[in-house]
């Protein structure tokens, strides 16, 4: 699946050459200027990953960084950050802030590709396997099963795509515009309410087994699978 990469500088010549080298590389690229429109961006479609540099108007890169975090929509999102401090004080500070890497400018496309590569293997989720199992809820992605205690589960084409993405993501909270775009995809044309009508048919096929109560609702931002 192609990955989305929020680029955050306010540069406009490195952001261009950043985006030439990561679109010949295949990444799906949004760009932002200052930490105003990189929450506009972000609204609009969850990133994989934030390409972030420190130096940025109104707010630093630091702080957005450290608001990303506290954040229980992005606090799984990795971040590396981008910058010309290259001191081993402020490497410790953009780490601590919550960055997973820290590129140095100037740098290499070939070098920030890899370093990219590196951080999105390290905080992908592991779904490589084609069977989810979370509690004894069990999904094959090959099969198209779902079953509960080796009982098989007669699940719709949309519940089994809802599912499979929220057993992929577990304990990370969704709003609903993230599923849509996420599961029915960007250029679907649905309501934001039909979210809750999948997710209540959903728990109805997982209630004669108990497992409807791994869908959570947070109120006020959205859904989540989790069993605890």
């Amino acid at each position: 699946m192609q990955k989305t990469i929020l680029i955050v500088e306010d540069e406009k010549p490195i952001r261009e050459m950043v985006v030439f080298a990561l679109g010949r590389a295949g990444y799906d690229l949004v760009e932002a200027g200052d930490v105003v429109e990189a929450y506009e961006q972000i609204s609009r479609k969850m990133p994989d990953l934030v390409l972030l540099d420190w130096m940025l108007p109104g707010a630093s890169g630091i702080e957005f960084a450290r608001r990303l975090k506290r954040d229980e929509l992005t606090s799984d999102v990795p971040i590396v950050m981008l910058t010309a401090r290259g001191e081993e004080e402020d490497k410790v500070s953009g780490l601590e802030a919550g960055a997973d890497d820290y590129v140095t400018k100037p740098f290499s496309p070939r070098e920030l590709m890899a370093r990219i590569k590196a951080v999105l293997r390290r905080t992908a989720p592991d779904t490589e396997s084609p069977v989810l199992d979370v509690a004894g809820l069990k999904l094959d992605q090959e099969s198209y099963r779902v079953t509960a205690a080796d009982e098989a589960i007669d699940i719709g084409p949309t519940e089994f795509r809802l599912l499979a993405f929220l057993m992929g993501h577990p304990d990370r909270v969704f709003s609903r515009a993230q599923l849509l775009d996420r599961v029915w995809g960007q250029n679907a044309y649905v309501e934001e309410r039909t979210v809750d009508v999948h997710i209540l048919r959903l728990r109805k096929v997982l209630a004669p087994s108990g497992y409807d109560a791994l869908i959570q609702t947070v109120r006020g931002v959205g859904y989540r699978l989790s069993a605890k």
